[in-house]
C-alpha cells in the first residue's frame, strides 16, 4: 500500500511538528520580550534550573546571572533586536524539545553577535515551556549536530 502512514509514524510526525511550533513560538516570544525590555516576561521563559555553556568569559550562566545580565542590558537599552533563523529540531518528547538555531543579536551600538546555539526547552510543572539548557556551539560542533539531526 503506497502512501499509507502507520499510527506510530504519524504520532512521531505530530510530536515533531508540534515541537517545532512550540519552539518557534518560544523563540518569537523571547525575541519580543527582549526587544520590549520586558524583564519579567523574558525571565518567565527561563527555567530557574537553566544552565548556559559556551559563552566566552563564563564557565556556566545560571538563572541569577542571566537575570542580572538582562536587567543591566534592558535598563541600559543595550539590545536593539534579537532574531532567530535556521531552526533545526534534534529531538522531541511530550515534555522536552532539543534544537539548534542561528541567533543574531544586534546591539544598540550597532554591533552584531551571530552564533549557533543548541537549546533545550522543558515543559515544567506549571505546563509552561522554559529554557533549561543552552549551549553556544563552536562551528565544528554546530556542523556535526546539523549533520546528525538531518541524517534521521
Amino acid at each position: 500500500m503506497t502512501g499509507v502512514i502507520t499510527t506510530k509514524n504519524t504520532g512521531v510526525f505530530m510530536i515533531e511538528e508540534r515541537a517545532q511550533q512550540i519552539a518557534e513560538q518560544w523563540l518569537t516570544h523571547a525575541a519580543e520580550s527582549a526587544g520590549q525590555k520586558d524583564l519579567k516576561g523574558h525571565m518567565g521563559m527561563i527555567s530557574k534550573r537553566v544552565s548556559v555553556q559556551g559563552v566566552p568569559g563564563f564557565d556556566n550562566i545560571d538563572y541569577d546571572i542571566w537575570h542580572q545580565q538582562c536587567r543591566h542590558q534592558f535598563e541600559n537599552a543595550m539590545i536593539k533586536s534579537i532574531a532567530y533563523k535556521g531552526f533545526n529540531l534534534i529531538s522531541a518528547t511530550e515534555t522536552q524539545i532539543n534544537f539548534t538555531v542561528f541567533e543574531m543579536v544586534v546591539g544598540a551600538d550597532g554591533t552584531l553577535n551571530e552564533q549557533i546555539v543548541e537549546m533545550s526547552l522543558e515543559k515544567e510543572d506549571d505546563d509552561q515551556w522554559r529554557l533549561v539548557q543552552e549551549r553556544v556551539l563552536i562551528e565544528n560542533d554546530a556542523m556535526r549536530n546539523h549533520e546528525l539531526s538531518n541524517a534521521k
